[in-house]
């Protein structure tokens, strides 16, 4: 019954003269989502953006609904321009959406083609008599509501074609990747990274990710973790650059020869020398992090003033205000919580002291770092760099 799938964009009809570089930007990644599903064919009209799937509409579906700078989307039925093929086509789409009896409806109708031999307001109020004395029998009471319906059918008159519909179906929205630059997410195998990192990609961004990892400390299977993050995340952004930095040399140091309730902030502060360095060789114009104001202690706003000293590259905390249960629902729905809950601990959480330093101050930090060759241990970590690619 449903040939092709309607979707709908928002802050990119914003976007003025612009606009064709975020649609082109927008099909190119709605093409990269689809390439391992059945051929599907793409057709761009003004504001909208048809794709008509050979097979598997559903599972398509649920795809789109997750490409950033979608708002929402449609199965949808077409029909020739025939008045009495339309008729019978709204009949079998409002059936098959509608199951929950009494109900109410109306319907909605769009005329792009104004040379049609009815106004909207004529096929409306026409259609809808159809449906009220085709649908409605003792058990399936039907009354119309343009107020507040239940259900709205909608009819689009196009040149060659009509288009119905009654789902609508949210998506995400925010911005096609590839229209806001790109950024380094330090990605660590915990539930808000991930997070950061689509929220970024939801914003336009296009993002590749490091980890810190500090072997024997943490296994095969911390890293692992976090590979398996990145590839998720990959489903939605097409392709993703994995830099995994071995840090275990540092945190050595920083353990034999820093205060031990320094020892996060200085770990923080290398970590983002670390990423600036590679983000500087490599053209990411900021870093992305998954922190949120006060949640651990190098998160407070003091120890993230005393972190952000060492590096000029923005640093974008999409979760800076959110709480835990909000960061949870989201990884929920990119997929990630499972991944990020499984029990193999990161280099943060093994090397937190015991009372570490809520409210650092940049003097002190600097002094505690001052038996550190930190020059030499950048210079090393960085000839130790490997690199995955997740697509």
């Amino acid at each position: 019954m449903y040939q092709a799938i309607l979707l709908r964009f928002g802050e990119i009809s914003l976007k003025g003269n612009n606009r064709s570089f975020f649609v082109h930007k927008l099909i190119k990644n709605i093409k990269t989502v689809l390439k391992n599903t059945a051929d599907s064919r793409i057709e761009r009209t003004y504001g909208r953006i048809y794709i008509y799937p050979e097979n598997n509409m559903e599972k398509i579906i649920e795809r789109l609904k997750m490409v950033p700078g979608i708002v929402s989307l449609s199965p949808t039925a077409i029909t020739s321009l025939n008045y009495e093929d339309v008729k019978k086509t709204t009949l079998e789409v409002f059936k098959d959406s509608v199951d929950n009896y009494p109900t109410t409806f109306k319907v909605e109708t769009h005329r792009a083609n104004k040379k049609y031999q009815l106004t909207s307001p004529e096929i409306s109020r026409d259609i809808g008599a159809y449906l009220l004395q085709n649908i409605n029998h003792q058990d399936n009471k039907l009354t119309v509501d343009v107020h507040n319906p239940a259900h709205t059918l909608n009819i689009e008159v196009r040149k060659e074609r009509i288009f119905i519909y009654t789902r609508v179906i949210q998506g995400i929205g925010g911005l096609p990747i590839g229209t806001s630059g790109k950024g380094l997410l330090l990605l660590s195998g915990g539930i808000d990274s991930p997070v950061a990192g689509w929220s970024s990609l939801k914003r336009g961004m296009t993002i590749d990710a490091i980890y810190f990892h500090s072997p024997p400390y943490t296994g095969e299977r911390a890293k692992e973790k976090v590979i398996e993050l990145a590839q998720i995340l990959s489903k939605h952004s097409g392709r993703i650059k994995l830099y995994l930095s071995h840090f275990t040399d540092i945190q050595m140091a920083i353990q034999k020869n820093c205060p031990p309730k320094y020892n996060i902030t200085i770990m923080r502060r290398i970590m983002f020398q670390i990423a600036d360095r590679i983000a500087r060789e490599n053209n990411y114009l900021a870093l992305v992090t998954g922190e949120s104001i006060g949640q651990v202690a190098s998160q407070t706003l003091e120890s993230m003033q005393v972190i952000n000293a060492v590096t000029n590259l923005p640093v974008i905390r999409p979760l800076i205000a959110m709480d835990k249960t909000e960061i949870i629902d989201i990884a929920r729905k990119i997929g990630t919580y499972k991944t990020s809950i499984l029990p193999y601990e990161d280099c943060c959480t093994l090397f937190v002291p015991k009372h570490p330093v809520t409210k650092p101050r940049l003097s002190d930090t600097i002094n505690a770092e001052t038996k550190l060759d930190i020059e030499e241990l950048l210079t090393q970590a960085m000839e130790k760099i490997e690199t995955v690619i997740l697509e």
